[in-house]
């Protein structure tokens, strides 16, 4: 088997229109046409892939309300960290909320990863980490 790419990732949503809102105007993802399932859901362009949302109120959702950056996420790279962050900021996400505040954002300007990192929940309390390549100038 030749894998070629990643096509999408696949996240449960117990709310469509609060999820879909999160991934298109906080994420600033644009929709993508999806076909007629027999279930609800959305889909979103990243990049050359896609996240699918799906309405699936007995899938498998976190249990945990704070964020654990070494449980199940997905990863998202970005061109410009601080401006991101600036961003998910001026949303309301802030570093300073309580860790079990659904708009807790974690920044780690200089991670052990080797590039910066900052962590955020989605409604459904699913993680996801943004990211930016290291600046080779402050190596």
């Amino acid at each position: 088997m030749k894998i070629t790419m990643l096509h999408h990732v696949s996240i449960v949503t117990s709310d469509l229109e609060r999820s879909a809102a999160f991934y298109s105007d906080v994420l600033g993802l644009p929709a993508l046409p999806r076909p007629p399932f027999a279930i609800g859901g959305a889909w979103f362009a990243l990049g050359p892939d896609e996240i699918h949302l799906v309405v699936n109120s007995d899938g498998t959702f976190p249990r945990k309300s704070a964020i654990d950056r070494n449980d199940t996420h997905f990863a998202i790279r970005v061109e410009n960290f601080d401006e991101a962050v600036s961003d998910l900021m001026a949303k309301g996400f802030r570093e300073d909320a309580a860790e079990d505040d659904p708009m807790r954002l974690i920044v780690s300007r200089n991670s052990a990863a080797g590039y910066p990192q900052a962590y955020l929940l989605d409604p459904d309390r699913h993680v996801i980490e943004i990211n930016a390549a290291a600046d080779k100038r402050k190596q």
